[in-house]
C-alpha cells in the first residue's frame, strides 16, 4: 500500500500542474502581427472602378498550394465585399461560368499558358472577358508563400504545455483594364502571423488571408469629391507603406 505522504504528494503535482496549464491557458498572447505592404498606382480611379466594376481571375499559386486557389479567391471576394461594397465584383465561379458558357475555355487557359511565361495577359482575351461580365477590369491574385507551423515554447516533465502557432504569407494582386490591355494597379503584401496557446489547433488558412486581404483591400482608391477625371497622361504613383516589428494586437 503506497503510504498517504507518497499520495498526497502525486496529487499536489498533479494540482500545481492544473494550476500552471490553467494560469499558461490565461495569460496565452497574441496574435502577433508583423507585416509590410507595397503598391503601385498606374492610373486607377476609384470612380471608374465602381462605375465599370471588377471580375476575378483564377488565382495563380506556389507548387503544392494549387488546391487552394479557389478557396483563396472565395476568401479574399468577402473581404473586398465587406470593406467595398462600392466596387461592383464579379466572382470566380461567376466569372468561369460566363467564360465556360460562351466557350472561351480553351482561349482562358492559353492565356494563362501565356501569361506563366511572360507575365502578361493576352489583351484579345481579356477584352472578351471583360465584355462578358460586363467588367472594365479584371483582379488576380498571386499566392507567393503560404507555410504554417508550431514552436514549442513552454513545458514540463516532457510535455509541451504552450506551443506559438505561426504562419507566413506573401501575397500580390494586379488589376488589369480589359479595353486597353495594361496593368492599372499592383499589391503586394507579406505577413507574418502568429500566437501562444495551448491548443492544439494551429493558424488556420482562412484568418491569414482574411488578413492579408485587408491590407491589399485597404490601399485600393477611394473615391473623393475633389477626385479629377481620369486622365490616362498622369504620371505614374508609387507608394510603399509597411509596419515594423512585432505589433501586439
Amino acid at each position: 500500500m503506497p503510504s498517504l505522504r507518497l499520495i498526497n504528494m502525486t496529487q499536489c503535482c498533479r494540482l500545481a500542474i492544473i494550476i500552471l496549464v490553467v494560469g499558461l491557458s490565461a495569460g496565452c498572447t497574441g496574435p502577433y502581427i508583423h507585416s509590410t505592404s507595397a503598391y503601385r498606382d498606374h492610373d486607377l480611379y476609384a470612380s471608374v472602378l465602381q462605375q465599370q466594376g471588377m471580375a476575378i481571375l483564377t488565382p495563380s499559386t506556389i507548387t503544392g498550394q494549387e488546391e487552394d486557389k479557389q478557396a483563396l479567391a472565395f476568401i479574399f471576394t468577402q473581404v473586398l465585399a465587406d470593406l467595398r461594397p462600392d466596387i461592383r465584383q464579379v466572382s470566380l465561379p461567376q466569372t468561369l461560368s460566363m467564360v465556360n458558357k460562351a466557350g472561351l475555355t480553351s482561349d482562358y487557359l492559353h492565356m494563362y499558358h501565356h501569361y506563366r511565361h511572360t507575365g502578361i495577359f493576352k489583351h484579345n482575351v481579356l477584352r472578351q472577358i471583360g465584355e462578358l461580365t460586363d467588367s472594365r477590369y479584371v483582379a488576380q491574385l498571386k499566392l507567393a508563400e503560404f507555410e504554417q507551423g508550431s514552436r514549442g515554447r513552454f513545458g514540463m516533465l516532457g510535455l509541451r504545455l504552450v506551443d506559438t502557432k505561426h504562419a507566413n504569407i506573401r501575397l500580390f494582386m494586379q488589376i488589369w483594364d480589359t479595353e486597353e490591355g495594361r496593368i492599372v494597379w499592383e499589391a503586394s503584401h507579406e505577413m507574418e502571423y502568429a500566437y501562444n496557446t495551448v491548443s492544439e489547433s494551429s493558424v488556420s488558412f482562412r484568418t491569414i488571408v482574411e488578413h492579408s486581404a485587408q491590407e491589399i483591400i485597404s490601399k485600393l482608391p477611394q473615391q473623393r469629391f475633389s477626385e479629377a477625371k481620369p486622365n490616362l497622361n498622369t504620371k505614374h504613383a508609387v507608394i510603399d507603406a509597411g509596419t515594423e516589428g512585432m505589433d501586439q494586437k
